[in-house]
């Protein structure tokens, strides 16, 4: 019988505990989880695509969490590495619409599906935005973020900026 592979994609800048609770769970699920870090040079991030894959990676300590650095179409990824399944949490209300309308497209463009877990509640306002705009102001990150992903932000950040 073939593996069930889940992708589970962002960009991860930085990754928060809200992703990690959601890498953790769909680990739970699936045979591997890849987490897809996704790189979009039109872009800015805090972190290059190697650190945030490698802060994933070590906040995350799992055997059958698999983690890569992708671009272009998420759905050829998928393809690349078998995956029958794109592995997406929710938030709130706001986000499952552009989820809804990706996973409708994903699933029409190649037969993907789409499965939505539900945030964990103490995560549910966490994101990487937010993150950022607590760190940037010297405030204190630890409650939402790995031991491993506070410290990238500090080192980046400099000792005196949290």
């Amino acid at each position: 019988m073939a593996a069930r592979v889940a992708v589970y994609a962002g960009s991860f800048d930085p990754p928060t505990l809200g992703h990690i609770d959601v890498i953790e769970r769909g680990a739970a699920l699936f045979d591997e989880v890849v987490v897809a870090v996704g790189h979009n040079p039109a872009k800015s991030y805090w972190f290059d695509v190697d650190q945030r894959v490698a802060l994933v990676r070590a906040s995350v300590m799992r055997p059958n969490v698999r983690v890569a650095p992708f671009e272009g179409l998420l759905i050829d990824f998928a393809q690349a590495v078998r995956a029958s399944v794109l592995l997406r949490g929710l938030r709130a209300l706001s986000d499952f619409e552009l989820e809804f309308r990706n996973g409708l497209a994903n699933r029409d463009m190649c037969g993907l599906e789409t499965l939505f877990l539900l945030t964990d509640p103490q995560h549910i306002f966490v994101s990487s935005s937010l993150v950022k705009e607590i760190a940037l102001n010297g405030g204190d990150v630890s409650r939402y973020v790995s031991g491993p992903v506070l410290a990238a932000i500090a080192t980046r950040n400099g000792p005196d900026q949290g």
